[in-house]
């Protein structure tokens, strides 16, 4: 979840006026992969599917900066049903993206919920096992 707010002043932000947005697994990937020289676009339609569908349009997109210097993120909120139009635009350096990048690369195994299930895997069963049961894939990495 990316969160921004607009700037007011100097280190100074309205706090109010909060947009948010929720990355996906595989936006989380593109972002983990992106080169110095690429950029890419996320859009989200809060609304998709129902009656308000094409309402509420948000979009992310990330942009180098050039000279390998960084990255623009620039978040878009277009809403039609309280007639609204919000541009935020924030320029990260190159050692706040790797920062980001490590957070999502840390964080993608979670999204995805590898923990939990890795967690369901270990518990034992009420089943006694035979002799011709598979031995536990933790032990086979250790060979």
């Amino acid at each position: 979840m990316l969160t921004f707010w607009p700037a007011i002043g100097q280190r100074e932000y309205d706090w109010e006026k909060k947009q948010v947005f929720a990355l996906s697994a595989t936006e989380v990937g593109s972002l983990i992969g992106l080169g110095p020289a690429e950029s890419c676009e996320f859009l989200h339609d809060p609304s998709m599917k129902s009656s308000l569908e094409g309402q509420v349009k948000i979009s992310l997109s990330i942009s180098p900066l050039g000279n390998d210097n960084g990255y623009f993120l620039n978040l878009s909120v277009v809403n039609n049903i309280q007639k609204t139009n919000e541009r935020l635009s924030v320029p990260i350096t190159k050692a706040e993206f790797t920062v980001i990048r490590t957070v999502l690369s840390y964080i993608l195994p979670h999204i995805m919920g590898w923990p939990q299930a890795m967690m369901r895997a270990q518990q034992p069963t009420t089943e006694t096992k035979t002799s011709k049961s598979r031995p536990d894939p933790i032990f086979e990495w250790g060979r």
